[in-house]
Order: C-alpha cells, then structure tokens, then sequence
C-alpha cells in the first residue's frame, strides 16, 4: 500500500491492483486543480464515477461507495469505489473496494451494518448489496471485516435470482417493527418498485410492488430507491424516492419522492399531484440517504444527467457528487413537502460573511476570483415585483436567475452565455422554471457556487435546483434589479486546501 497526498486530499493506492485507480502520472501541483474541477463537491481523483452506493455510517465515518470504471474516465467496467469522511466535506479515496466477477459488473447497491449477526459473519459487520449485472441483472452480498476496504463476496450468490435486466439497485434498511431486513429493488422499465424481506440477508421473500400511474411520463425508467422514515408532528411518515431516467423534471434524469405509509410488507402512497421532485435542476441524480445515522437523514446525489454524462468537460476525472443535504419534511400550504438543505458541516469550511450594500443594478465584484475556490451568496428578496439574479466573471460568461413574484417562480437560465457549452446539444437548457415552495413575502435563497457548479435553495431547502455549469473562470460577480433585496457572501475553503 501506498499513499499518495495531493493538498490535502488523500488518495490511497495499492500498487499491486492494476485495476485501482494511480495518480502517479498526474503531476502532484496539478491535481485537484484541473479546469473545472470542483473544490468543495467530491469527485474521485481519476476516471469515471456515477451512482453514490452503499453509503453507511459507523464508527464516526461516513463511507461512501460509488459507480466507477477504474480503467477509463468513460463508463463502463462498473466497480465498487470508495471513499470516507468523518465530516461530509473532506474525503479519503480508498482503492476500489469491489469488482466484477463472473456474474457480471457490480451495479449499484446498499451497504449495511449488520448489528445482530444475522448473516453469520459477526456482530457489526459491514455487508454490501448490490446488482450484479450480466446476462441479467441478479442481487448479491458481500461482506468487510476491514470497514469496507475490502469484500468478500458469499459463495452461494446470487441472492435473489433473476432472468432479465428489469430488477436493481437494492436498497436495504433493517425494519425494527418487524424484526426484518427490507429490501427495495428497482424495476427498471417496468416503473415499479419491488419490496422484499429478509432475516439473514440471505434468504429473501418478495412482500409486495409499489407502482404508481405518472400520465404525463408513460414509459420511463425507473431506478435508485430508497425508502425512508421521518417523524413528524409525532407520526411516522415514509418517503419513497425513485430516480428516473429519462423522464427527469426536465429532460434525461431526475427524482422524484413519494410520501406515504410502510407497514413492514407495504408501502401505500398518499394522494398527491406526483410526481414531486427533491431537486428541479439538471443535475442531481441517484441520490439516497447514509444508512444507520440515527435520526438524521443525509442524502448525496451524481451530479450529471445521462442526456450528456459521457460528455462533460472534465478530464482527468469525471463526475461530481452534490453537497450532502439533510432532508426534511415541513409544510406548504397544508401539504408536506421534502425539503434538502445543505448539511450544517458546512460551516466548519465556511469563512466569514462579507455583507454587502446592495443596490439595484450595479454590478459589483462578491469574491477574489484567484484565491477564493467556491463560495454561498445568500440573499433576502422581497416578493413585491420581479427580480433578475445574475453571478457573471471578467469573460462576461453569466449564469441569469429570474424570479416570477406574482407566479412564485424560479427560471434559471443554461445557455451558451453561461460558458463551454458545445460539448452536447442537449446541454443547454434555455430555461429551467422551478416553484419557489415559500408562503413568505420575502425569499431567502442561497447560491452555493463552485469551479462547475451552481447549487440554488429557496427557504432552507424547501426547493432545491443543482445545476453544472461551466464558465472558464468562476463567476465572482454579481447584480440584482428589481426589488429590495440584501445579500451576503461568504468563500467556502477548497477542501484541497
């Protein structure tokens, strides 16, 4: 074992593993310092990464596992990466924790911590579930010893056979009530979602299928689920999250939610205008919960969209995580809503707010563009009349925000203004509308901004927009017309730092 350290950011890598990623032929000034490379999102240090995967929390650190081709910076080759924290923002890439074997790619999956010992392989053990993906699409297990550095996989998988590539992604979570793992599988393009039970992990019984009509998306894919308590006003409430691919809010990818009720067999979901969505942008997809975090319910989503992953701009990585959101259920207008605001971890990179005197118009300058990496704006905007938000840099490349007051609306602008756009014809997005999910008569709306990123909340997440971007230098300028409004800047410290 080697360990390579690149500002901060550790990357750890076994020479001996030809499949695990090496930095060693990327100068050490350079990485993590690429042309668009996020400063306080993650992303593997080289190659290909999708889906967030097994995602657990234990012993203070938060493990995350995700889709990635340790070969090549396309997709493809599908393993099992690996990374830890201790606090949501700075992360300790591991070698590739599992790989493909004879029942195909490994495919995205759960992780769990297996209290009991209810598979056999002691208490506290660290089991991953996950798809394996060949001729079909079948479930296995495997398990770690060493806090997921390395799997060993169970000799008699798969444990839930199949014939086609209509069933993955499970997710597992132990259901106390009925003293029984769960298991929610994916049915791919038959939109539905499978729920199965289980005592060992092992053995497993189908209990029931969610589906759900969604008029105006006939035939989508649906993928990623994750079914997650909450407790509200003293009930029990579930959230059902499904990505789905295309079909998304706009075009391509998105998730949407479900909110209902799960008795250990059957989760009913109440009568709602669905499908809602947990994010209105382009490029928040496959997000589920960490497992075993108490009452808290982090999420992290795959910051792209399949209508033009393979493309971005991004070498020599490519894909990015979202910022870790707390979901939360609150109230609009009677209803519940899922609300995903930043984690409050935040802060412990966060610098000082700079408060600024805004005035209608002007153009003035929030950070130092050379030495501040990414930073949040958060504003205060009377609803009285129309507003229009733009963050722009020295190039003139701008990224506009217009707010509907009387129709309680956000459109964000994504076009060839905003920077490198010719990479896809199905990048720009001349207009992405979003509701702003606030009964207020003032919006408070925070911006966080990164190298290729834009992440815009409303009302401490009560509506979520993350979109990529790609300005050639970041944006470090702002102007606000229309109504009244304050605004205070804070830089985010680079994660790399």
């Amino acid at each position: 074992m080697s360990t390579s350290l690149g500002r901060r950011c550790i990357v750890i890598n076994d020479q001996n593993n030809k499949e695990n990623p090496s930095i060693d032929d990327h100068p050490s000034n350079e990485l993590f310092n690429e042309q668009f490379r996020p400063q306080i999102h993650f992303t593997p240090s080289k190659n290909w990464m999708n889906d967030p995967n097994g995602m657990v929390y234990v012993d203070g650190t938060y493990h995350l596992f995700f889709q990635y081709n340790p070969e090549a910076n396309v997709w493809g080759n599908m393993s099992w990466g690996h990374a830890t924290s201790t606090d949501l923002m700075h992360w300790t890439e591991h070698p590739v924790a599992i790989t493909r074997d004879e029942l195909g790619d490994v495919f995205s999956g759960s992780a769990v911590i297996d209290k009991y010992n209810t598979a056999g392989y002691g208490n506290d053990t660290m089991i991953a579930i996950f798809t394996s993906a060949g001729s079909a699409q079948q479930q296995s297990i495997a398990y770690s010893i060493n806090n997921g550095l390395t799997f060993t996989r169970y000799e008699n998988n798969p444990i839930i056979k199949n014939d086609n590539d209509l069933q993955r992604d499970p997710k597992v979570f132990w259901h106390e009530e009925s003293k029984q793992w769960i298991m929610c599988l994916a049915q791919g393009w038959k939109m539905g979602i499978e729920i199965w039970g289980s005592s060992d992990l092992k053995n497993w019984n189908k209990l029931s299928e969610f589906k759900h009509d969604l008029p105006d998306r006939p035939k989508i894919q649906w993928e990623c689920p994750d079914l997650i308590s909450f407790e509200y006003n003293g009930k029990k409430k579930w959230v059902l999250l499904v990505s789905v691919n295309p079909g998304g809010y706009i075009i391509g990818s998105g998730t949407m939610y479900f909110i209902g009720d799960f008795d250990g067999k059957r989760f009913i979901a109440e009568e709602r205008n669905y499908p809602l969505w947990i994010d209105y942008g382009m490029d928040n997809y496959a997000g589920v919960t960490w497992g075993n975090t108490g009452d808290r319910r982090v999420f992290l989503g795959w910051m792209n969209n399949w209508e033009y992953a393979d493309k971005v701009p991004n070498s020599p990585w490519r894909s990015a995580m979202t910022l870790p959101r707390e979901l939360k259920l609150k109230e609009l207008n009677g209803e519940l809503i899922l609300c995903s605001p930043v984690v409050k971890e935040i802060e412990g990179i966060a610098k000082k707010w700079n408060k600024f005197e805004g005035v209608n118009d002007s153009k003035f300058r929030i950070i130092n563009g050379k030495t501040d990496k990414a930073y949040q704006v958060q504003l205060n905007i009377e609803l009285n009349k129309d507003s229009i938000i733009t963050l722009s840099n020295s190039k003139d490349e701008k990224l506009i925000i217009e707010i509907d007051a009387s129709n309680r609306k956000l459109t964000t602008h994504r076009d060839e203004k905003t920077g490198q756009s010719d990479f896809s014809d199905k990048y720009v997005i001349r207009s992405i509308d979003a509701p702003l999910n606030t009964e207020s008569s003032t919006l408070k709306l925070d911006v966080y901004v990164d190298q290729s990123s834009v992440e815009t909340l409303s009302d401490d997440g009560r509506m979520s927009m993350t979109n990529l971007v790609f300005p050639s230098s970041i944006y470090d300028s702002l102007s606000v017309s229309g109504a009244k409004y304050t605004v205070k800047v804070r830089p985010i410290k680079s994660i790399y730092a």
